[in-house]
């Protein structure tokens, strides 16, 4: 028996050095120098004086923190403003708060199911997701990418008398659509609910940016519940559950993510707030992100994306981390998909655009995308 019983960290850690899938936190500079296509501030609000100011300004009424859960000290008024303000901006009738976008999809899954009920995942739901389900106690079944038809069959030939099915609207590594319009006639024939995290799909896709589900005509339909991140076109930090009022109400009672977690600070809620409302006063935002994903789609030699995701597939873990890494290396910020985020063999390059990329940017972002594509290509033999 070995007299260290954590010696197999050490075993796992050198296969993924060897499978080119080792991660390591890269602090960033406040004034990072280089060009941002790898976080998800697609409207480039981050940094904007009204996002600053509002944050600054709910520390200074409520404090840094929020000082316990929701159920206790945790809920300001600014956190059930925001919780109206963002219900009325997607169409629905309610909303609820929670610290993260993963607390979120947490909470409403495993509030909505159980035992006795059936939930239905697209293959290619977030890992937030993918843990709810684990958590949810029900029968869980993971339907084919995007496939509608297998969705009404799983729904129908269920035994359960409760059924949830969840997806993305826009899928964090492709950027694709789901169809939700088709999703939404087969889980209402089969009376289950819809759940939409909106995610990648809030700021950028729908009428100024209000979501896909409300492109599609869904907004304030009761049988669907929407999730979504504040982190990412609203450039603070939380998540939300926005639904019927009984629905609602419900998560109050019942989701453990909401009850048992320190509610969102109010830093992250005035912030939000601020970056909602510059979103409502410039609709522009969303089709401007669009534009520039399409710009970048272009010097990278992609089709065109649905959303701010531009996804370049290069093959192999290590061809993908070695292009990310000439990318840093010429002063371009980049993501990189390896597994398990995405299947073996697909390790790729994640292009986030953001709305507020300049002409010169775009110059340069073409300059080192040439270079280091054209050579991971080569290596790769991944045809442009």
């Amino acid at each position: 028996m070995t007299t260290d019983p954590l010696s197999w960290l050490d075993d796992r850690a050198a296969a993924r050095v060897s499978a080119g899938l080792r991660r390591e936190l890269r602090p960033r500079a406040p004034q990072a120098p280089s060009i941002d296509l790898a976080s998800n501030d697609y409207l480039g609000l981050v940094r904007h004086p009204e996002v600053i100011d509002g944050a600054i300004g709910a520390v200074r009424r409520w404090g840094a923190g929020s000082t316990g859960s929701r159920l206790v000290t945790g809920t300001t008024t600014e956190h059930e403003l925001l919780e109206a303000e963002l219900a009325d901006f997607v169409g629905a009738e309610a909303g609820l708060v929670f610290a993260s976008g993963y607390a979120a999809n947490l909470g409403a899954v495993t509030a909505l199911t159980g035992r006795g009920s059936l939930v239905v995942s697209d293959a290619g739901s977030h890992a937030s997701l993918v843990d709810a389900c684990r958590l949810s106690r029900a029968r869980v079944e993971v339907a084919p990418h995007c496939d509608v038809t297998a969705v009404d069959r799983l729904l129908s030939e269920r035994t359960e008398e409760r059924a949830l099915v969840l997806t993305d609207s826009v899928f964090s590594a492709d950027g694709d659509l789901a169809p939700l319009a088709e999703l939404h006639r087969v889980t209402r024939a089969n009376g289950a609910v819809l759940l939409v995290d909106e995610a990648h799909g809030l700021g950028v896709r729908g009428t100024g940016g209000r979501g896909l589900v409300q492109e599609v005509g869904l907004a304030g339909a009761t049988d669907l519940v929407i999730t979504a991140t504040l982190s990412k076109s609203l450039a603070a930090q939380g998540g939300v559950v926005l639904a019927s009022a009984r629905v609602r109400a419900h998560l109050i009672d019942t989701a453990r993510t909401f009850i048992f977690d320190t509610g969102l600070a109010p830093a992250a809620v005035g912030a939000a707030r601020a970056a909602l409302r510059l979103l409502g006063n410039e609709p522009e935002l969303a089709g401007r992100v669009l534009e520039r994903a399409a710009d970048i789609a272009r010097i990278a030699g992609v089709p065109a994306p649905d959303s701010a995701v531009v996804s370049v597939v290069l093959g192999t873990a290590q061809v993908a981390f070695d292009a990310a890494q000439a990318c840093r290396a010429r002063g371009l910020d980049v993501g990189c998909f390896r597994p398990p985020s995405v299947p073996e063999g697909t390790s790729r390059l994640r292009l986030t655009a953001r709305a507020d990329l300049t002409a010169a940017e775009l110059d340069a972002i073409a300059m080192v995308l040439g270079e280091v594509l054209a050579a991971a290509r080569d290596l790769a033999s991944v045809p442009a």
